[in-house]
């Protein structure tokens, strides 16, 4: 019997869930795993310089990796307070998404007729495209921050919650009779067993809603802002500066990427290292 409920011969019931996906899915965070990764980066760049230089293609439709990186060094761009901007949006609604996803999904364990009300309700409003909504939160919000906060957050929490109560509730059944006869509380169960079992889930969901986090931010930036990278990016377009756009969008995917792998790696200490044990 592990720890975590979950039996070490299955990965789950699919995709990356279940302690064995979690080991799998960051294995690749290893030293000795690093270098294909660097070099399949390197050869997306260079791929990128070689079209550049030598596929005759203008400028202004696909600028050098040298003229995209000059682009840093004008001030004319505050690239510090866009992406700062950007940082707080994306980082911040996901933050909160993730509170709020976990903390719903506890209450519905909890509280079963909660979620025999509520869930239902979740899965209807989070089948509303949130870009058709954008302006509306606008017009709710106004410009600025805030509303690019709560537009990250609205797209990003609905897969911590959905991760995080099917994690809840997909424990093995002969380990809960188990421990049911053995005379142990709920509140037993739930600290040794459910929520264990639930850590895979909720990091698969983590991962997936820091993307759509990204994607929020920068939505709500295009529709309303008057800072950030998608901000800049609607400005530079206009007198096609495309490197300033090349740029920009560098810069948000290592915003993204630098989100991305902090979760990995509070997964890898809080879940793998607890597979490895059992």
């Amino acid at each position: 019997m592990s720890a975590t409920g979950v039996d070490e011969t299955k990965a789950g019931t699919g995709g990356d869930t279940g302690a064995t996906a979690a080991v799998s899915g960051s294995s690749w965070l290893k030293p000795g795993l690093l270098w294909p990764i660097a070099l399949s980066h390197a050869a997306v760049i260079l791929i990128w310089w070689l079209a550049a230089e030598y596929a005759g293609i203008p400028r202004f439709i696909l600028p050098s990796p040298e003229e995209t990186l000059a682009t840093l060094g004008s001030g004319s761009y505050a690239w510090v307070r866009n992406t700062a901007a950007t940082v707080i949006e994306i980082y911040l609604g996901y933050a909160i998404a993730v509170c709020f996803g976990v903390a719903l999904a506890l209450g519905f364990y909890w509280f079963r007729w909660v979620s025999l009300m509520i869930f239902p309700l979740f899965v209807t409003l989070s089948m509303v495209p949130k870009v058709a909504l954008g302006p509306l939160f606008v017009v709710w919000f106004g410009y600025g921050i805030d509303t690019n906060v709560f537009i990250a957050f609205t797209i990003s929490f609905f897969p911590v919650l959905l991760t995080t109560w099917r994690g809840l509730r997909e424990v093995e059944p002969d380990m809960l009779d188990l421990a049911r006869a053995l005379k142990a509380t709920r509140w037993q169960i739930f600290t040794k067993i459910q929520f264990p079992n639930a850590l895979p889930y909720i990091f698969s969901g983590m991962k997936v809603g820091s993307i759509l986090a990204v994607a929020g931010a920068i939505v709500g930036e295009f529709i309303a802002s008057e800072s950030g990278l998608g901000y800049l990016m609607i400005q530079v377009q206009s007198v096609l500066d495309t490197a300033a756009m090349f740029m920009a969008v560098i810069l948000l995917t290592i915003v993204g990427v630098l989100l991305y792998l902090a979760i990995m790696l509070l997964e890898r200490l809080l879940v793998v290292q607890d597979a490895r044990i059992q």
